[in-house]
């Protein structure tokens, strides 16, 4: 994930006290703004769901009033794999993608493409979950970068997450359950046999899947 974490290392073999080396400068700056872009986008989205409420009188179907800058900054976070493969962020490549096509796939497969979970109160659950995580972590991110990390937003990276994460993982696991009986109606991005490449698709059964897969994921998710 974007951040920096590991902007210095323990001393090596030796006894020696060499530091890793952070971001250049022009990295370092271009990944403040990204931090603090992606931290206005989630804000907005705070503050959509809340003014939504406070209209509405109701915390059902506030999923629309977010819908496109939802779609908007979290598929943004797609750049948070490239920030990895160029190295300029010292984590995993292949973790980052994993943690955030699980959220991009979910925003778009699932939420979108299977509008009638739209209205589940499942859908609000992991959106109100990812937006505080969002808001924290890449709050963290850029005070880190400038080296003046806040004791709350360090507390709150490392402690409410007891909360959001299993909040946001039965958000999502359930709104896949509700997707399930519509997706196999419909037959939703399935591929049937015959055809002319001999390859079958089943959605549904796919979807089950990613929903077992979270059992294993839960160990490398933050």
């Amino acid at each position: 994930m974007v951040g920096s974490e590991a902007s210095s290392s323990k001393p090596a073999d030796g006894g020696s006290q060499r530091k890793r080396r952070g971001p250049g400068a022009l990295a370092t700056a271009y990944l403040v703004i990204y931090n603090v872009v992606m931290t206005a986008g989630w804000l907005v989205i705070a503050v959509g769901l809340v003014r939504a409420y406070l209209s509405k009188g109701s915390y059902h179907n506030l999923y629309y009033a977010i819908e496109r800058p939802l779609k908007f900054f979290q598929t943004g976070a797609l750049l948070e794999i490239v920030h990895c493969a160029l190295g300029i962020v010292p984590s995993s490549v292949v973790l980052t993608a994993f943690q955030v096509m699980s959220r991009v796939f979910l925003t778009w497969a699932v939420t979108h493409s299977v509008r009638e979970v739209q209205n589940e109160d499942s859908v609000l659950l992991f959106v109100v979950a990812w937006t505080i995580t969002e808001i924290i972590r890449y709050s963290f991110y850029t005070f880190s970068l400038l080296n003046h990390l806040p004791y709350i937003i360090k507390w709150a990276r490392y402690t409410l997450f007891i909360i959001l994460y299993p909040m946001g993982v039965t958000g999502e696991l359930l709104t896949i359950y509700t997707a399930l009986p519509i997706v196999k109606k419909t037959s939703l991005y399935s591929i049937s046999l015959p055809n002319k490449y001999n390859f079958s698709f089943d959605y549904y059964t796919f979807l089950i899947l990613v929903m077992i897969s979270y059992i294993p994921s839960k160990y490398c998710r933050e």
